[in-house]
């Protein structure tokens, strides 16, 4: 009898060690890279990564990363992705074209784009599909405005990309010292004192705006327009949470405080939270921050969890 009980022992011995493995790995954030959202470009793929705890459908914040248009990665955002999960988030990171391949409006397709595969796949990763924020540095905070303003707007959407039938409305925004209104920039920097980084001016041809847009800035001030996120607001965009630099010499800090005037206006104050910095400048250790990075997730907690 005692060598039936042992062999029996056997069997049960390994089945426990299988599931003390997969319970084990489960504590573990789910990570895939480089998946594609869309098939235009090779900069058309993202990054997932799922929460250790909570409760299924996760809240997701899209990570926008900066680079002028013209450079950067999605890995550069790994910053919310390694905050954003201990709160509970999903968080997604896209790439998107950059200016030396396509020029705009091919960076708001891509963002957009990703929102509608986000959807699109909220039943395989468990992501919420009425929560999802975007979350951007610079130009990455560019485009989370404007994803965030212009809404579900025909002309910043190109559903041949893929996933036609969903929206790419986001219901909050978190703007990390994004430019708006490029038209401005030089002006703004000019009230201020400012001299531009390398003094590059913004209505430079060789600007990383004019580069974005294709030609000189000021010479084609319609299309530009067409670009601001100030362009398309209206009463039903998302709540807001915007930070800048008041020493920042590459993107002004006027920038900010308009958007977030003209947001206050037409969304009301209490959806709308600006914090301007004394002394702080582009993309400073300042911002890098546990308790920056909570201030941000504190605003989408207050939002997604709390029902602001």
């Amino acid at each position: 009898m005692a060598r039936v009980l042992s062999v029996m022992r056997v069997p049960l011995i390994v089945a426990v060690a299988l599931l003390a493995c997969a319970l084990g790995g489960m504590r573990k954030p789910l990570v895939e890279t480089d998946v594609a959202y869309a098939t235009v470009s090779d900069r058309n793929k993202l990054d997932i990564y799922l929460p250790e705890e909570g409760n299924k459908p996760y809240p997701v914040i899209v990570g926008i990363h900066g680079g002028a248009f013209w450079s950067g990665d999605k890995q550069g955002e790994s910053f919310i992705y390694k905050n954003g999960l201990q709160r509970g988030y999903a968080v997604v990171c896209i790439n998107y074209r950059l200016s030396q391949e396509a020029k705009f409006p091919a960076q708001i397709h891509d963002v957009k784009a990703a929102i509608r595969w986000v959807r699109a796949n909220a039943d395989v990763y468990g992501f919420d599909p009425e929560r999802i924020a975007v979350w951007g540095t610079s130009a990455g905070g560019y485009l989370a405005a404007l994803a965030g303003t212009s809404g579900d707007v025909d002309g910043l959407e190109d559903k041949s990309m893929g996933y036609p039938d969903q929206r790419s409305r986001v219901q909050a925004v978190v703007d990390w010292y994004g430019p708006t209104d490029f038209l401005l920039m030089d002006q703004q920097d000019r009230e201020t004192g400012t001299t531009p980084v390398m003094g590059l001016y913004h209505d430079d041809p060789k600007s990383p705006e004019s580069l974005l847009m294709g030609a000189p800035i000021q010479d084609i001030p319609a299309q530009v327009r067409l670009a601001n996120p100030e362009t398309y607001i209206s009463p039903d965009d998302p709540p807001f949470f915007i930070q800048h630099g008041l020493a920042d010499d590459y993107v002004p800090w006027k920038q900010s405080d308009g958007l977030a005037r003209k947001l206050q206006q037409v969304i009301g104050q209490e959806r709308v939270s600006l914090h301007l910095w004394e002394g702080v400048g582009h993309g400073t250790g300042e911002f890098f921050t546990p308790e920056n990075y909570a201030k941000s997730l504190d605003f989408l907690d207050e939002v997604f969890k709390n029902n602001r």
